[in-house]
This record gives C-alpha cells, structure tokens and sequence, in this order.
C-alpha cells in the first residue's frame, strides 16, 4: 500500500473549505496586539495568548533590535556547544531568582521544554501520573520517556490517590499537571496534588504556560497563586505568552537542572533560541516585575468579561479566574460557522474541536490581554451576543443557511 494513501484519502478540510468555515492560518499583517489587521481589515484580538500585552509593548521591541545587532540573527549550534549567549545564561538567571528556585534552563520552544525535561527526569521503571487534559507536549514527552504513564481524570484527586496507592512504591514517581489548562481555563488543585506527592513519595512538576504572568500577586503562576513556591519541585513555562517570545524554560533545584542540560536530547541536540528571543523575553520579564498591576489588570478584564457574557445568556465555564474563557457551542458545525461568522464581523476567536475538546461540547474559546478595554471588550461582547444567539438551533438547519448563502 502507498504510504501517502491516508494523505490523498483525507479529504475533512476540503469539505470544511468547500462550506467557506475554516478558521485555520488566517495571516496577520500587524503586531500581535489588542487590535490586528487580517485579509485587510481589523479585528478584535481575543484569541491570542499575549496575556500581559507586551507583544507590541517598544521596550521589548527596542531589546530584540539591540540582541540582533549585537550577537546577530542567530547561534548556529545548540546551547550544548556553540549555541550558548551571555543574553541566556542572564535570561536563565533572572527566571530562577524570579521564580525562588535555584537554578533555570531554556528551551527552543514550549512544547521541546516538556519533551526535554519529561524524557530525561523519568524513564523505564518510574510512573507518571497525569492530568487527563494536559498538554500535548507532556503526553508526548510522557511517551519519549519509556516510563509507565498513568493519566487521572480531569481534577480528579480521589482518583489520583487511588492511583497513587496502588503504586509500586519503590518506583519513582512524577504527577506533572496543566497549572491552568489552556482549553478550560481550569486551574489545577495544587493543594492536594502537593499533599498527595508528599505522602507517596512523588515529585511534583507544572507546566505553568498558561499561569507566569497571570496568577500570583507578582505573577510568578500557579504556584504562588497557592502559597506553594517551595513545594513544587520542577515548573516549566513558555516565553510565546506573557513573556512575548519565543522558547521555554525549566526552574528547579540546580542539580535536577544540571541533569537535565547534559541528558535532554530535546535539549542537546537542537539550536538554542536566537538572541532576539532571548533578549525580548529577558525584557518582558523585567516589565513584569517593575509594573506587577498587568497581572491584576487581566484577570480584572477577563472578571468583566464573564459577567458580561453571562448577562448575553451565553453558556460559558464560569469557574475559574483566569483569562481563558470558553464559550459553549457543542457541535463541530456549530463552532466553525460561529467563528467565521465572528471573523468576518471583526472578532477573532478560537474553535476548540475534538480532540482538544470531547464530542459534542465543542467550544470557543477566548482570551484576554492585560492591555484590553472595557470599550473594546463591550464591542466584541456585543457581536459575539449577536452571533451566537442569531444561529440555528440544529446542524441541519445550520447547513441549509450556509447553502442558502452559497
């Protein structure tokens, strides 16, 4: 059999294209921002994770014009030989006094970081348990370790315990878990994750993407949001978010961080990231921490942005604080007609459709900036109302409108 009969047999985008829905790589041709241009015209940014708004924010501009000025476009080599810059090893620094850990490491992007550090701190023998809803890139790195993976239901910590009980004690033990899932907006338990890792033996790592620069009173994450700096023994992030970058990053205790820089093949064998990432993300940081209200600012947008939804009669998940807020619309058909509806009204959203979401409760999925205002907000509030409450209740009435429009 050819080998590339499952491309030429794969014909679900060509169907979603032929209908006029495909939200997919529709191309900026501005800076990332509260407000962009596309296929030339402007739209309501509520579908990016630029949460602290420095994107577009001249300072950090201003630091990546100067790195490539001054160490040029790129490293040629990874961080293991050739690829390692002053700007890094600053970088690296930084992030770990920031962060209270001893020592940090960078990636080349966030989805290497887990890869990198998932596959070097666990391997045959040992067990990692996970949050069903994690992250692609913690499953994948769960797989490149050869360790037993065993996945929890989402938030489940009965279910976690049991886990846990029924454990090889004598087997090394990883919980590693969203601090706030980048679907849901979830925010995970730490509490009892902590307390559960205590009394098993287990170590303790989360992928904070989606909580530095969004939850704390400084903006340090998941962690500090829970009191629990000193009890989580590896935090990984990514700089494309709050930091405004590119790349990714491990905090730990400097020996599990030494480890890991001289057993990562993601890490070892591929280029470090240019010092123009590394400088932006370095000066992301340091706004953050000379202006902490930017973390109090988004998570005040996205509390008017609940209520504000709410008051449209739109279902939403109502229970989390942090800037990710997804809006029901169940059906896959559903979902992409509502996007595109909103797109060509000027809001630009996010379909979340199987697997990233289960069957039937297919999402839109929104997002807010430190940088966002009410006006703004109260606009895009205003035409998502109009749009989601306007469709068909049934998929098929929902065909027949856009073969009525072709």
């Amino acid at each position: 059999m050819d080998l590339f009969k499952k491309c030429y047999d794969y014909i679900d985008v060509d169907q979603i294209k032929e209908l006029g829905i495909y939200p997919y790589f529709h191309a900026l041709e501005t800076r990332q921002d509260i407000e962009v241009k596309m296929e030339g015209h402007r739209k309501i940014m509520i579908g990016s994770n630029n949460y602290l708004g420095l994107t577009s924010d001249e300072r950090v501009i201003s630091a990546g014009l100067k790195a490539l000025n001054d160490f040029g476009s790129g490293v040629s080599g990874s961080r293991f030989l050739n690829g390692t810059t002053t700007l890094h090893i600053t970088l690296e620094q930084e992030l770990a006094a920031f962060l209270h850990k001893e020592a940090c490491v960078t990636f080349s992007t966030g989805f290497q970081t887990n890869l990198g550090i998932i596959s070097a701190i666990a391997t045959i023998g040992d067990i990692i348990f996970g949050d069903r809803e994690n992250h692609a890139s913690i499953y994948d790195g769960a797989k490149l370790s050869y360790a037993q993976f065993v996945r929890y239901d989402h938030n489940d910590m009965g279910e976690l315990e049991e886990l846990l009980a029924k454990a090889d004690p004598k087997k090394g033990k990883l919980i590693v878990t969203d601090g706030v899932f980048s679907m849901s907006g979830d925010i995970c338990n730490l509490p009892e994750i902590v307390r559960l890792a205590r009394k098993y033996d287990a170590r303790v790592m989360i992928d904070d993407a989606h909580g530095f620069g969004v939850l704390g009173p400084n903006g340090r994450g998941t962690a500090e949001y829970f009191g629990l700096e000193n009890e989580v023994d590896i935090i990984m992030g990514t700089f494309s978010k709050s930091l405004a970058s590119l790349g990714g990053y491990m905090v730990a205790d400097a020996k599990v961080v030494d480890y890991v820089r001289h057993k990562s093949r993601p890490f070892i064998f591929c280029a470090a990231i240019t010092p123009a990432n590394a400088a932006c993300a370095l000066e992301a940081l340091r706004i953050l921490i000379a202006e902490p209200e930017r973390p109090k600012a988004l998570l005040d947008i996205a509390a008017y942005m609940r209520k504000q939804l709410v008051s449209k009669g739109l279902k939403i998940i109502e229970h989390s604080i942090a800037p990710i807020i997804p809006i029901y619309t169940y059906s896959q058909l559903r979902t992409l007609v509502a996007s595109k509806m909103l797109f060509d009204r000027g809001v630009y959203v996010n379909p979340v459709l199987p697997p990233a979401a289960p069957e039937g409760q297919c999402l839109i999925r929104t997002s807010y900036t430190a940088t966002h205002t009410k006006a703004l907000m109260d606009e895009a509030v205003t035409i998502i109302g109009e749009v989601l409450n306007s469709l068909p209740e049934s998929d098929d009435q929902l065909l027949g409108m856009l073969y009525e429009e072709k």
